[in-house]
């Protein structure tokens, strides 16, 4: 029979190996149930009896997203690029929204242009359940790469892909609306209507519409 003392010490090493093997699925390398989501789109998300189709722009009710929540586990990436106050505005958002969510979320920032592809294929690289796309720099090089990923879900806040394919989604509004593409920046583009309300939104919305497979759509949220 065991002494106290050397119970005692079996015991402590029984819970570290408990709290290792607990910590070690916060590495993403075991598998997760699909995500899911949690409560349901309010009124005016979309025309239900309509609803949009591809590449499609829907402008829902402000607030008409609050009551969607991703399921436990939900895996996301941010993925970034650029130090602008815009960017750093839709960044914060996100990372607010991961912490109430109880998100396990993970940052991929490209360091300059030559840093941008290989930060997308990084990020793919890591198997999310979602890619969250903050900074105009990335536009471009996702409208290169989305279409020869289709399994995997993408969404860009804060601008658009010219021609999105079915697993991008994003988040607009007449103050951002860049698209890439050598377009240039939008004529009504806005720094100052990158407000922290309306990126708050942005990440909301857009999360809401893709956990209820309103995918490949551009939600415009003017009404902010």
């Amino acid at each position: 029979m065991l002494r106290p003392s050397l119970l005692a010490v079996a015991a402590l090493t029984a819970a570290v190996a408990l709290a290792t093997g607990c910590g070690a699925g916060d590495d993403w390398s075991r598998p997760h149930a699909k995500p899911s989501a949690v409560g349901t789109l309010g009124p005016g998300f979309i025309d239900r009896a309509d609803p949009p189709g591809p590449e499609a722009t829907a402008t829902p009710q402000p607030g008409s997203w609050d009551g969607v929540s991703p399921s436990k586990g939900f895996r996301v990436v941010l993925l970034t690029a650029g130090d602008d106050r815009p960017t750093g505005a839709l960044v914060q958002a996100v990372e607010e929204w991961a912490a109430e969510e109880h998100v396990s979320l993970r940052t991929v920032t490209a360091e300059g242009g030559l840093d941008l592809l290989p930060s997308i294929t990084k990020a793919l690289d890591m198997h999310p359940d979602l890619i969250v796309s903050a900074g105009n720099d990335l536009i471009d090089p996702l409208a290169t790469v989305t279409p020869n990923h289709l399994s995997q879900q993408f969404l860009v806040v804060g601008a658009e892909l010219a021609e999105p394919t079915g697993n991008v989604t994003a988040v607009d509004w007449s103050g951002a609306s860049f698209r890439g593409e050598g377009l240039g920046m939008s004529s009504t583009y806005d720094a100052a209507s990158f407000t922290p309300e309306r990126c708050a939104a942005s990440i909301r919305a857009g999360v809401a519409a893709v956990l209820n497979d309103l995918t490949g759509i551009v939600l415009w949220l003017d009404r902010i």
